[in-house]
């Protein structure tokens, strides 16, 4: 195991991507009005992609077409002093064809939110880094 200059493990990325699909609410990281934004999302690791249930007219759906965002997704246990966080970077985009959203629509996700979410973006990760603390 790699160790950063701070004294974290460094995370390979096969360790990021099986992080990423143990969680369920992540953080997207984009632009809105030439400003940084990050909400939280429910999502689903298909592959290495990044799959992202949304509303067609929301202000997430808008920002994310064809843009560089990040993702991040974490978790921490206060008590004992450890946890882990990872990022990735990729471009998002907007899911149009038919027979893709018919098969992203099958995956196991479900927005929390409520409203209609029929609105699907995918970040492909690109780059991938991930720490962990421990004792």
């Amino acid at each position: 195991m790699n160790v950063d200059s701070a004294g974290l493990d460094v995370l390979s990325r096969q360790e990021c991507l099986d992080l990423i699909s143990s969680a369920t609410i992540g953080r997207i990281v984009f632009t809105d009005r030439a400003l940084p934004a990050v909400q939280p999302v429910t999502f689903y690791l298909d592959g290495e992609d990044i799959v992202i249930r949304t509303g067609t007219g929301s202000k997430l759906a808008a920002a994310t077409r064809h843009t560089v965002v990040a993702f991040e997704v974490d978790e921490f246990d206060v008590p004992t002093r450890t946890g882990w966080s990872v990022t990735a970077v990729g471009r998002a985009h907007a899911v149009s064809d038919p027979g893709q959203i018919d098969r992203l629509s099958r995956l196991p996700l479900t927005a929390w939110a409520p409203g209609e979410r029929n609105h699907f973006i995918v970040v492909r990760a690109e780059q991938v880094s991930g720490r962990r603390i421990r004792r």
